[in-house]
């Protein structure tokens, strides 16, 4: 018996690390509903991208912010495509230091609203669909901030603000973890420095000095910043290669997080 194909919702997908998700799933002929609502001007190439797959797949533009929208998003991707399987749940504001300066009550908000308060209303909404699927998956996006904070070399770019929700999702994580299972696996992805997250190809970084990239570059193992396809891989392997994880958090940063600590040579010992 033929299985039916699986539907994927990807929030964030008109550029950058969801567009990249969202094409690597289609080209795996899942059928893709991509999320947007800011950066219009990236719409049409977007719709260029994926009209190339081939595959079907639904463009839909919701205000995630607001949440009573939320229900409604949910409601036109099952009655397109009959029923949901994976969300990649992808939407978060961050506020450079280096950009925004000292937080105003306005940019507090915000970053709580998107990367922490939207999700969960997406979660919930997603939920009964992703059951019925038997086999859903649910991947949070969060990030490094979380752990670090307004620390170190990434002081200049993470502030308390976007790293209490980034921690705050880590819970929710597990929480869901245990409300969806067994027919539903939640995980998250933790970024650390990534092309279109954090790095190059944003505007804080154009503003950071040689000095301050190459702090946080050699605060990092691998000496790089990640790229689009490092996420993605880590998304294929999640939903294709990890049957048995679930509740899981996967730090993606390139070893940031312990690039603190250095190894001291071993002493000679006194015996």
């Amino acid at each position: 018996m033929k299985q039916p194909k699986k539907v994927a919702l990807v929030l964030g997908a008109i550029k950058g690390i969801g567009r990249a998700i969202g094409l690597s799933l289609s080209n795996d002929g899942i059928d893709a509903a991509l999320n947007y609502y800011d950066w219009e001007e990236s719409l049409e190439e977007m719709k260029s991208v994926f009209a190339k797959t081939g595959n079907p797949h639904l463009i839909i533009r919701t205000n995630l912010l607001e949440t009573g929208q939320i229900p409604e998003l949910i409601k036109k991707v099952v009655t397109h495509f009959g029923r949901l399987d994976i969300l990649i749940n992808n939407i978060e504001r961050g506020g450079w230091p280096v950009v925004h300066g000292p937080y105003t009550e306005e940019q507090w908000d915000l970053e709580m609203d998107t990367t922490l308060r939207a999700k969960r209303w997406v979660f919930e909404a997603a939920l009964p669909h992703l059951k019925a699927s038997g086999d859903g998956v649910v991947i949070n996006f969060s990030s490094i901030a979380g752990i670090v904070g307004r620390s170190g070399p990434a002081g200049y770019v993470f502030n308390e603000g976007y790293s209490t929700a980034s921690r705050g999702i880590s819970l929710l994580t597990e929480t869901w973890a245990r409300l969806a299972a067994p027919e539903v696996r939640v995980n998250e992805i933790q970024l650390g420095f990534i092309d279109t997250r954090h790095a190059t190809n944003t505007r804080g970084w154009g503003l950071l000095t040689d000095g301050q990239k190459k702090a946080l570059t050699g605060h990092t193992l691998l000496g790089r910043v990640g790229s689009v396809d490092d996420v993605v891989k880590a998304v294929q392997f999640i939903i294709n290669d990890a049957p048995f994880m679930t509740g899981s958090v996967i730090k993606l940063d390139g070893g940031y997080v312990l690039g603190g600590e250095s190894v001291p040579p071993m002493p000679k010992g006194v015996v």
